[in-house]
């Protein structure tokens, strides 16, 4: 066995690979063999083109736009779905273990886990619950249907895919578990092979399905997740039309805000609370109303951006392929990860043992642990803490900022002097960039009596010298305070501002105000060598003041509105001389002030542009004279025409060149190619030209423009390069897209989130007031909390027009005005629907119950939502219902629909009087106003005459008169059919699942029936709704009468017969006869044999039909008997035709015949 040679590798003959090393050889496979598949006749090409255009149409699909940004996009929703003890936890414990290598005990809320350089996922568990699956259904980005293989699919599994359905169908993968159930190999592989093609049906052709075989150590196979994880990890996300227009989240955590002496005093008050999660869908605007699924409608107090507690690592930060194991980061606040566990309003902190801390064991285990030792070696109060911290504004302070309280104000000081500590604090800032200690106050008090200098009643007369100078300004050491220069502007630094800025070794070094530049300074107080960011800071500082000057433009309105001048006084350049105090007031915030030197001139005039000579008004008189203007007019384009044709200087040379373009006289590129000390070519003499060369030459540069733009744009482009409407759409977007990139590309987070929203993907806190306290007092994690925004049309109420169709699943009809849930946008809430037809585009004609196999339209009262919404709908949404939950789907059509629904309505009445074509109608109307409002309207009787109705009558009252065709009887009855408005009642009742202890046990509105069923009570028997029997009377007609002299001229055999019935009864009939013993005992013989006779008849007529029966009995055995025969007597009529036909074939065995049955 070890002599025997190792087979060879195969060589790859695809794949990047086996591409390279063609690539390196030379050789082009893909020219090989191109003629292999081509069809052999026209018609099988054109069938296979078709084909191929057939499928390249199938995959386009209407562009949209993609609003998730590219830069830090949110994770993406992974929700885990299936019944119960289908191993949904298991699989959230091994997806997570998988990527960030904890593990979890009780897994709660939702899961965010880093899964890559560009990828997070958040991972939810969904639990068997109607109203959880409606929530998740709408937010989530991929789905992970959990089948169990041993039992197949079941109800639950279908109503989530009906109502994804509806929703937006996101990306579905199936996984099959419990394969190890199934022992047998054969019965397994027939399991998968049945439920993958249930599973294509369900979902699409080519679904991805997985397979988990078992259970190894509490969790799935390492194989098969880290299989499942790879496909997570590439699969594409295509927006959805419902998510790309509303902002929503899912929230990871609650807490409650709310004061605990409030919750004290009123323990059922309304309650603030926070939710923190990540952004998703479009921007969130503070002003959005919200809406979330089981609680209702709420509004914003405020938002706040937080740090992203699961970043993506950084390009910086994270160079390697693989990712580090310090990225793979987890977020699980709900969950018990690292011992540590948020709830509503506490947190939780688990660590096994004690809490003792022990010499020379072991450190803490975990972020709990941690955090309960370190409350251990807590000595002081916070307050206390607080009392002794120390603010330093920049490191190389030798004192801390000290708050000094101002004395009374005396006599002789100045009330500008009376500031708050904090600007006091600035001011006292020496030129080193600390703050003065109690050693200098005395240095600092007499260099202010020195610069205030004498002054009239003890107060300064001008403002302060500024005392805060940058160290590297200074081009010298600088040995003491004194030798310091100040400076109020970069004008007033003379020559320093033109020298070598380097910063110096004995230079101390500035801080930042942030908080993050505290990690980039370095630990030692004297800084022998100086930080990165100390370099270069002059050329920083002129760069910094360059683009300040060209932004700033003047401020009209703060010039106009902001003053206590006149408009004329504004107009004639008079300025306010604004107080120091006044000026402190306006710039208390800013630590640095610029000098701003007056921008007018003595006389009041403004100076427009200090960088251009100063130009007096007196001087600009003599351009008024046209003498002048005369003068230089033939300097400029427009001014002189030197010839016929425009566009020629006085040389004779068209202004622009060949290319249809202008000379640029300042272009000085040309001039870079020659050599230094050159001396410039002389401009050649030009010779007179005649105008006919002139128009000549000036014609043919025209006619190549033209040439040049006909060819520019009359010419179509090639096929090949023109794009086609789907990729010109796809650039568009792209290019909107990037257009709305740039407009906010150098904004800051927070003024970008006023101008256009909170972005997707932000991790923030949204604060609301007003909650409901059941929300918090029966918070659960495991349902989750979903935060939809509204838009503006979205958040009033009206009659919503709706297409509708009974699911095919659901046994019953559903009938008019019975209450429904319906789940349309964020909301589910409880209506009362009429349903309608559209009745030959005439009415809308109301309909009783919902048709079969067909849509119909309903109307009722609900919240606005778009057209195009898809919805579902329930009639319950309890868990003990058996049957299918869905009772009927959809898609919004209309919003407050001008067209009314109507029923049908037949009036009916009789006459009491007849005319000839005239009648008078009672018992259809009650009032002689009802009548007035059907007048001219059409009537009918039951035997077809048509008729209209006129007037009312005076009395009595309700009745009319009516116009028929022809005489009505008095015995007619006369209907009208008119058509009644209706409109569906205005009840709106929202589901308020999360504010119950127990989620499944929303109660909705009931039908009578049903509160009569539930409390076992019987339905009472109204005597009009019982159905009786009707007695109609015989109707007795009036007997034919024909005049005597129209029956004398009647035919004979039409003549009416006289038969008069007689008087008198007849003796024959009136007397009685009286039979004789043996003429009754004759009699009586001749009846019983009369009854003898048809009693032989009966017997012998059953004789012969039990005859007939054995004897068809013996026909069926005989025939098959024949048939028999028939059969055998065939075969062996064959056999022998076969051993003839053996012999005739020289004894060879007959060839083996095959079944075709």
């Amino acid at each position: 066995m070890e002599d025997r040679p190792q087979k060879a590798h195969h060589a790859p003959h695809s794949g990047k690979k086996a591409e390279k090393k063609d690539a390196a050889k030379g050789i082009d496979r893909k020219t090989h063999g191109f003629n292999a598949f081509a069809p052999k006749s026209g018609r099988k090409a054109l069938s296979m083109g078709l084909r191929k255009a057939e499928k390249d149409q199938t995959k386009l699909h209407v562009p949209l736009v993609d609003r998730t940004p590219k830069g830090n996009p949110p994770p993406v929703v992974v929700a885990i779905v299936g019944p119960p003890g289908v191993g949904k936890t298991m699989l959230l414990k091994s997806l997570v273990r998988r990527y960030t290598k904890q593990t979890f005990n009780h897994v709660k809320g939702p899961v965010t886990v880093v899964a890559g350089k560009d990828k997070r996922f958040t991972f939810i568990e969904c639990n068997n619950d109607l109203n959880s699956m409606i929530d998740v259904g709408k937010i989530a980005d991929l789905v992970l249907l959990l089948v169990d293989a041993s039992f197949g699919f079941e109800m639950e599994t279908f109503e989530f895919l009906n109502i994804l359905q509806c929703h937006g169908f996101p990306k579905v993968m199936g996984v099959l578990t419990h394969l190890d159930l199934i022992k047998k190999v054969s019965v397994q592989r027939e399991t998968k092979k049945l439920l993958k093609k249930r599973f294509w049906t369900e979902i699409y052709e080519g679904a991805k399905l997985f397979y988990l075989s078992g259970v190894l150590n509490g969790r799935y196979p390492d194989r098969e997740i880290n299989n499942l994880c790879r496909f997570l990890g590439v699969t594409k996300f295509r927006p959805l039309v419902f998510r790309n227009s509303h902002p929503y989240m899912l929230a990871d955590r609650l807490e409650d805000m709310t004061p605990r002496e409030q919750i004290r005093l009123d323990p059922k008050g309304d309650r603030t609370i926070t939710l923190y999660g990540y952004l998703r869908g479009t921007n969130l605007r503070e002003s959005t109303k919200v809406h979330i699924p089981g609680v209702g409608d709420m509004e914003i107090k405020s938002v706040k951006i937080l740090a992203d507690p699961c970043p993506l690592p950084t390009t910086e930060s994270e160079k390697k392929r693989r990712l580090a194991e310090k990225h793979r980061t987890v977020h699980a606040p709900m969950s018990d990860l690292g011992g540590i566990m948020y709830d509503k309003d506490a947190v939780y902190i688990n660590v096994e043992g004690n809490f003792t801390r022990t010499e020379g064991g072991d450190g803490p285990q975990g972020e709990g642990e941690q955090m309960v030792m370190d409350l251990q070696d807590v000595r002081a109060t916070l307050e206390d803490n607080i009392n002794r911290s120390e603010i330093r504004l920049l490191g190389s302070s030798k004192a801390p900022l000290k708050v000094q309280v101002p004395s009374a104000p005396d006599e002789f000081s100045d009330p500008d002097e009376s500031v708050d500590g904090e600007e006091s604090a600035l001011e006292d800032m020496d030129g080193s960039g600390g703050f003065i200690t109690e050693d200098d106050d005395d240095d600092e008090d007499m260099e202010d009596e020195a610069v205030a200098g004498p002054s009239s009643g003890g107060g300064r007369t001008n403002h302060r010298q500024s005392r805060r100078g940058v160290t590297g300004l200074n081009p010298r050491p600088i040995q003491n305070r004194n030798d310091v220069e100040y400076a109020e502007s970069d004008s007033d630094l003379g020559e320093l501002a033109e020298m070598s800025l380097r910063p110096q070794e004995g230079d101390e070094r500035l801080r930042d105000l942030d908080d993050e530049s505290d990690s980039e300074m370095d630990s030692g107080e004297d800084g022998d060598s100086a930080p990165r960011w100390k370099t270069d800071l002059a050329s920083k500082a002129a760069e910094q003041f360059r683009s300040r000057t060209r932004r700033r433009s003047r401020d009209l309105t703060r010039l106009i509105y902001n003053t206590d001048l006149t408009p004329k006084q504004i107009l004639a350049g008079e300025t306010e001389n604004h107080s120091r105090g006044d000026t402190m007031e306006e710039d208390d915030d800013e630590l640095f002030h610029i000098k701003k030197s007056d921008t007018f001139t003595a006389d009041g005039r403004e100076i427009i542009d200090r960088s251009k000579a100063e130009t007096r008004i007196e001087n600009l008189a003599e351009w008024e004279d046209e003498a002048v203007l005369e003068s230089i007019r033939h300097l400029f384009i427009t001014g002189v025409k030197f010839g016929d044709e425009p566009g020629i200087d006085e040389d004779g040379e068209p202004y622009e060149d060949e290319d249809g373009g202008f000379e640029d006289l300042e272009d000085s590129d040309a001039e870079d190619d020659e050599e230094e000390g050159s001396q410039p070519k002389p401009k050649p003499i030009r010779e007179e030209k005649t105008e006919d060369d002139k128009a000549a030459e000036l014609r043919k540069k025209k006619e190549a423009l033209k040439r040049k733009f006909d060819a520019q744009y009359d010419n179509e482009e090639p096929a090949d390069e023109k794009l086609d409407f789907y990729q010109e759409k796809k650039g568009e977007m792209a290019q909107q897209l990037a257009l709305n990139e740039a407009e906010f590309e150098g904004m800051d987070p927070e003024s970008r989130a006023l101008v256009e929203g909170y972005r997707p993907g932000t991790y923030v806190r949204i604060e609301l007031e007003n909650i409901p306290y059941e929300m918090v007092e029966h918070f659960d994690p495991t349902y989750p909390i979903v935060v939809g925004g509204l838009l503006p049309s979205e958040e009033r109420f009206g009659f919503v027009q709706v297409r509708l169709k009974r699911h095919r699943w659901f046994a019953k009809p559903l009938k008019t005005n019975d209450p429904l849930i319906f789940s349309m946008g964020w909301r589910r809430f409880q209506s009362l629907p009429i349903y309608s037809l559209d009745d030959h585009s005439i009415r809308m004609r109301m309909l009783k119950y919902t048709p079969e196999h067909m849509h119909c339209y309903a109307t009722f009262y609900g919240p606005i939502s778009t057209p195009n919404t898809g919805f579902c709908a329930f009639n319950s949404l309890g868990d003990k219902t058996a049957a299918f939950r869905i009772s009927a789907s959809g898609v919004v059509l209309d919003i407050d629909r001008t067209s009314k629904i109507v029923k049908k309505l037949k009036l009916t009445g009789v006459p009491y009087k007849v005319f000839k074509n005239t009648a008078f109608v009672k018992e259809m109307f009650t009032t002689s106003l009802e009548v007035a409002k059907f007048e001219g309207a059409n009537i009918r009787t039951v035997s077809g005459i048509r008729g209209q109705i006129k007037k009312a009558l005076r009395e009595p009252d309700g009745c009319f008169r009516a116009t028929f065709e022809d005489r009505i009887k008095m015995s007619d009855i006369v209907f009208l059919r008119a058509w009644l408005s209706i409109q569906p009642k205005k009840f709106y009742n929202p589901v308020t699942s999360l504010l119950l202890s127990d989620k499944t046990q929303w109660k909705a509105m009931r039908l009578t029936g049903h509160v009569r069923y539930d409390r076992g009570m019987k339905t009472p028997n109204a005597t009009n709704s019982s159905y009786r029997k009707i007695e109609r009377p015989a109707k007795v007609f009036n007997p034919l009468k024909i005049p005597a002299k129209l029956q004398a001229e009647l035919p004979y055999a039409f003549k009416p017969r006289n038969t008069k019935e007689p008087q008198k009864t007849p003796y024959l009939t009136k007397r009685a006869v009286i039979l004789e013993p043996e003429e009754k005992k004759a009699i009586k013989i001749m009846e019983e044999m009369r009854e003898i006779r048809k009693e032989q008849l009966s017997v012998r007529k059953q004789k012969k039909k039990e005859a007939k029966k054995k004897h068809l009995q013996a026909m069926v055995a005989k025939d098959e008997l024949k048939g028999e025969k028939l059969k055998e007597k065939k075969r062996e009529s064959l056999r022998e035709s076969g051993k003839k036909q053996q012999r005739e074939d020289g004894g060879g065995r007959p060839a083996k015949r095959r079944r075709t049955d």
